[in-house]
């Protein structure tokens, strides 16, 4: 997580001259990013274009193999897609347990040893259900277990009511023989359970192929594909839905897959401790009235004696223009390594509650804005049907606070990284650029809440501003 400290051998002094040239080579650029660290190339595609996309693949790996189709697939699944893997495995093991998933038509002279049945007058003992039927209706599969029509109904049967698909396999002890999908459709003719498998088998493919994912989207049927399955955001073209190609989940710049789901874990066994320290109001520091936070802004001015402090730390707002550095950082304690095991326990939950504290609050905040962004469309349609103004007057509102939530979300995800990074000047300058961020954040968040016709172009600005300093963060910290 932590990469290596000697890319990054800037001082503590050198921080903001540092930073503040790459925001002034940001907005030089204008307003569209030629280098944007999120992009990155997509396509959705129907459930009908990806099976299109699957089945020339079998084709093309059945006639390089000279194998059957379905035995093709199996072996596609199996090794995730990758066909120079497959073919390498298959000529260097032709007979191995891959191959082995060829399905071998029941006849007399398979040997005695994989039979696994008693034989007599023609006709032999199943060895699951232990009736004696004609030789005729036993089938298996490479392996050479034998077993009856009516067993091995029952077994898909089963497999398939559990949504197994592609991992069923031989009914023998200890065989890992897979079954190939011609041999299952052979035996089971029920039409719900042959399209239950079907689906089941289709689901298994999309999700072994790493240029694949399935949109999370609610009753959304779409296929995202790429050819490079990179940890970025993907917005279903479909549903809307958007999410992490790499994983699956909420997207998560800057922190990787790992983090964030050890972070999760972490918040969802830890959870309760914080919540029960974290409360939802804080004392007014100057006149110690309680203050109940409504909005996302983490700017809060007391209602009572007007004085503005920070609602992270409770330090006076004036002076966040050069400290909010130290607002955002954790500071260890130099010492740690000395003092009893209790003491750390103690300083490891300390720690893990100042992040957690500040990666709840912008995911409360982010809840709050929406509601903010309700009273901004609230607001604009009064605007409107007072003739101050057209929809489009005001279409720069929406910008913001479409941005701010933007930019409060990547900020949101910037504590797990910082959680897990280690000490050292790539930290530093991470901590740093995520103080910034911070601080213009809370800026457009209350320049918005208070924005008005004349105050268009210092938004702008500060949306500008806010942007590029999200961008940096990224291209410097995002891991894909």
């Amino acid at each position: 997580m932590s990469g290596d400290d000697s890319d990054c051998e800037i001082e503590d002094d050198d921080y903001e001259n540092y930073y503040n040239s790459q925001i002034e080579d940001e907005l030089d650029m204008g307003d569209i990013r030629k280098d944007d660290p999120e992009s990155f190339q997509y396509e959705c595609l129907r459930v009908e274009e990806v099976e299109k996309l699957l089945n020339e693949l079998v084709e093309m790996m059945s006639i390089q193999l000279t194998v059957t189709p379905a035995l093709a697939k199996l072996l596609l699944h199996t090794l995730k897609w990758s066909l120079p893997e497959i073919i390498e495995t298959y000529e260097g093991d032709a007979h191995g347990t891959l191959v082995n998933a060829r399905v071998k038509p029941a006849n007399n002279n398979v040997p005695k040893p994989l039979m696994h049945c008693s034989s007599t007058a023609g006709t032999l003992m199943c060895p699951v259900c232990y009736g004696n039927q004609p030789l005729q209706s036993y089938k298996a599969l490479a392996c050479g277990h034998l077993f009856c029509q009516e067993c091995w109904v029952s077994h898909f049967g089963v497999q398939i009511s559990e949504g197994i698909s592609t991992g069923i396999g031989c009914m023998a002890q200890d065989c890992v023989v897979l079954a190939p999908e011609d041999f299952v459709l052979s035996i089971v003719t029920r039409p719900i359970v042959r399209e239950k498998y079907q689906r089941f088998a289709f689901g298994d493919y999309v999700k072994s192929h790493p240029q694949l994912r399935f949109c999370p989207g609610p009753n959304c049927d779409i296929i995202v594909r790429s050819k490079e399955p990179l940890a970025k955001k993907v917005i279903c073209h479909n549903c809307k839905a958007d999410f992490c190609f790499k994983c699956g989940t909420d997207y998560h710049a800057p922190t990787d897959c790992e983090t964030i789901k050890r972070w999760l874990t972490k918040c969802a066994d830890d959870s309760e401790t914080a919540n029960y320290i974290s409360a939802h109001t804080k004392d007014c520091p100057k006149c110690h009235i309680c203050i109940e936070k409504n909005g996302g802004c983490n700017h809060m001015q007391c209602y009572s004696c007007k004085h503005d402090f920070c609602w992270m730390c409770l330090g006076d707002w004036k002076s966040h223009g050069s400290e909010y550095y130290e607002c955002s950082r954790y500071k260890e304690n130099p010492n740690i390594a000395y003092e009893s095991v209790h003491a750390q326990a103690r300083e490891a939950l300390k720690k893990y509650l100042h992040y957690y504290e500040r990666w709840e609050n912008h995911s409360k905040s982010l809840r709050l804005e929406e509601q903010t962004l309700q009273r901004i469309k609230d607001r604009i349609e009064s605007k409107v049907m007072e003739s101050e103004g057209t929809w489009i007057d005001w279409q720069y509102l929406l910008d913001a606070a479409n941005l701010l939530a933007k930019c409060r979300y990547t900020l949101k995800y910037t504590y797990p990284y910082a959680y897990y990074m280690e000490a050292g000047s790539r930290k530093e300058l991470f901590e740093y650029q995520q103080a910034q961020l911070e601080a213009e954040i809370e800026n457009l968040s209350w320049k918005i809440e208070r924005a008005e016709t004349t105050d268009r172009g210092d938004l702008q600005n500060q949306m500008d501003i806010a942007e590029k300093r999200r961008s940096i963060l990224l291209k410097d910290f995002l891991e894909v």
